[in-house]
């Protein structure tokens, strides 16, 4: 999948690596060519200078083929109308805004936006809302081939041990959360509905797999 981030601040910066590992392809855009330093010196994403709510710019980085985009520059008026750009202009499903003002985040919000407040603002709380639902990264291992990450599953693997998701996902579930208590799995353990599965699996499969367990299983 592709991202466009919109800033190479911190955050941004912290966004595209966080994106990239997991094996998604990355375009950052900002004004400040000195502001691409922040990046990882293993970034390989796409490094676009200019005004971010440019449209051209905004073609530049690919925002026409981007599943999600994410505005995170530091300026309110900035990131308002890059987001607004993204989504009506080009039919960005997912967007997200970084915005300072709390008023203008609650007026910006019914617009159908989500914003995150710069009080409250953490890179990770974004991927909630740049990637598939229920997908969170928590841990990737020292030579970053594996992952461990939060999946969410279609409510037609209700029912179904956790060994059949495993055999389709070629990975390992290290636990479950079920009504708030963490559980490990046994060769009996049955998905129910609610549970919060913890798959561990290969980087690069990680974005396949989202989409695959995110829809119902196939039929045997």
């Amino acid at each position: 999948m592709h991202f466009v981030i919109m800033g190479c601040g911190r955050v941004g910066a912290t966004l595209a690596t966080s994106l990239e590992r997991r094996g998604h392809d990355v375009a950052v855009i900002d004004q400040n060519p000195i502001a691409f330093r922040r990046l990882s010196k293993d970034f390989g994403g796409h490094q676009v200078k200019g005004v971010g709510f440019d449209r051209d710019v905004m073609r530049r980085a690919g925002v026409e083929q981007a599943y999600a985009f994410a505005a995170v520059s530091s300026g309110d008026n900035s990131n308002i109308i890059a987001a607004r750009v993204a989504r009506e202009t080009f039919g960005v499903q997912r967007v997200v805004a970084r915005i300072y003002d709390p008023g203008r985040a609650e007026i910006f919000e019914r617009l159908g936006i989500p914003t995150v407040a710069t009080v409250r603002w953490a890179a990770d709380q974004t991927l909630h809302h740049l990637l598939p639902q229920g997908s969170t990264p928590d841990y990737f291992d020292p030579t970053g081939k594996l992952v461990l990450a939060q999946i969410h599953l279609d409510e037609g693997w209700v029912g179904r041990r956790l060994s059949a998701i495993e055999d389709f996902a070629q990975g390992r579930i290290a636990f479950i959360t079920r009504r708030g208590d963490a559980q490990l799995p046994t060769p009996e353990t049955v998905y129910q509905d609610g549970d919060e599965g913890h798959l561990v699996v290969q980087r690069d499969r990680l974005p396949e797999l989202e989409h695959q367990l995110d829809a119902p299983p196939p039929q045997d």
